[in-house]
């Protein structure tokens, strides 16, 4: 399997662990040891370290059930045992069975263990909804 597909399998195992909720697996994902760290779409996701990552996860399999990961548009780079993808995708939600999709821009860094690839950061975004199509900056018009 190419370099690119290993990276973008461990997309695809994030996204089967997330909706079984199931943290050991998600966190399986993760290297080895406290250097890991998360930023979610949250005002007070920004986080360092498995027991603060495990800590989003749990609250986020609390608050809601993932059923799918839609993905979207990607980008992979990799470079000597280090990988960044950057990729667009709407994730598919229960909530107080509701259904609802959301969509988050994500970065990955990833690097190669013993040849197999591992997450050291995700960050997730949502695109401002105050800023122009065009336009570098919110204005706020």
């Amino acid at each position: 399997m190419p370099q690119q597909d290993e990276v973008l399998a461990t997309l695809e195992e994030y996204a089967a662990a997330y909706c079984a909720k199931d943290l050991d697996r998600l966190m399986a994902i993760f290297v080895d040891g406290d250097d890991i760290s998360l930023i979610g779409t949250g005002a007070d996701e920004l986080c360092s370290g498995r027991e603060a990552v495990a800590a989003v996860f749990k609250r986020n399999f609390r608050d809601a059930t993932a059923t799918q990961f839609e993905w979207d548009w990607k980008a992979v780079a990799i470079h000597s045992g280090a990988a960044v993808v950057a990729v667009s995708l709407n994730i598919h939600l229960v909530i107080d069975g509701e259904p609802l999709v959301v969509p988050v821009r994500w970065t990955v860094s990833l690097v190669e263990v013993e040849g197999k690839w591992k997450w050291v950061h995700r960050h997730a975004s949502s695109a401002a909804n105050s800023q122009d199509e065009g336009s570098a900056y919110p204005t706020g018009k």
